[in-house]
């Protein structure tokens, strides 16, 4: 073994020192020429064992494929029949209860565009008048919103005026869900702040997180029904937090409208009431 690799370091230092047309480079020629034969046969040979190695381990691949793919369907079919069981009970449920759906935004309402004209004096208020009343079918109670989301209530009406309570005044309240994962909730203002909102009364087994987005509930039973409808945007959750001691969580809502720069907005008088 030392013979050889001695012979190899003396010709590699041969090969290195000598011209591209001396005696070791013809000798290298030469060792090529002999040997090719038999690279070429070695090279024909083993190419049918490499290639019924990658023709086994392709065919191990597709069978486990073929068996999660299975897994895969099985699963999907038992999905397929529990939404059909939910389905036909569902079904079933409505039929038997009579079942009447809440109010929706904005498909259940014509909306009525008034202008911003005036914002009642008061230190704990937060109010805006509009300049459309009763003769343009605005009643008590009706809901106010812009193309960002929900104003308000309609709190007072004239022939020609309406007063509506802005939701981050301190007596305004909405119910609200977490849109993602319809954690139910009460929507307030936050106390010591102007313009920023609290999801209340959270339980805290639900999940709410930053970056939720709020909307309005709604909900109908017994002929009587939210004040406001299903699906009104109302902001975006900023915090979420809970104590040892609290019963709920603490839930900070950054609202989508922009109370302090309100020079228009929209009044949702129901269809059925302009019919």
């Amino acid at each position: 073994m030392g013979v050889l690799v001695l012979l190899s370091l003396v010709l590699i230092t041969l090969s290195f020192r000598s011209e591209e047309n001396g005696p070791v480079a013809s000798v290298q020629s030469a060792g090529s020429t002999v040997l090719r034969p038999f690279a070429v046969g070695f090279e024909r040979v083993a190419q049918p064992f490499r290639d019924g190695y990658g023709w086994i381990e392709s065919l191990l691949d597709a069978r486990s494929d073929a068996e999660r793919l299975r897994v895969e369907n099985r699963e999907l079919r038992q999905r397929a029949i529990q939404s059909e069981f939910a389905r036909q009970e569902n079904d079933y449920l409505r039929r038997l209860l009579t079942y009447v759906d809440s109010v929706r935004f904005p498909g259940d309402f014509d909306p009525v565009a008034a202008e911003v004209i005036g914002r009642p004096a008061g230190a704990f208020t937060q109010a805006i008048v509009l300049a459309a009343g009763s003769g343009s079918g605005i009643r008590v109670n009706d809901p106010v919103v812009t193309a960002d989301g929900l104003v308000g209530l309609v709190t007072r009406v004239t022939p020609n005026t309406a007063r509506v309570q802005l939701l981050i005044d301190e007596e305004a309240a909405a119910s609200a869900i977490d849109l993602r994962t319809s954690a139910p909730g009460i929507v307030r203002h936050a106390r010591g702040t102007r313009e920023t909102l609290v999801l209340d009364r959270v339980r805290k087994q639900d999940r709410v997180t930053v970056g939720d987005e709020i909307v309005t509930a709604g909900w109908r039973a017994s002929g009587l029904s939210s004040l406001y409808p299903k699906g009104i945007p109302i902001g975006k959750v900023t915090s979420v937090g809970q104590t040892d001691t609290d019963l709920f969580q603490q839930v900070q809502v950054d609202p989508f409208v922009d109370f302090g720069s309100l020079d228009a907005v929209l009044v949702l008088v129901p269809t059925e009431r302009r019919r």
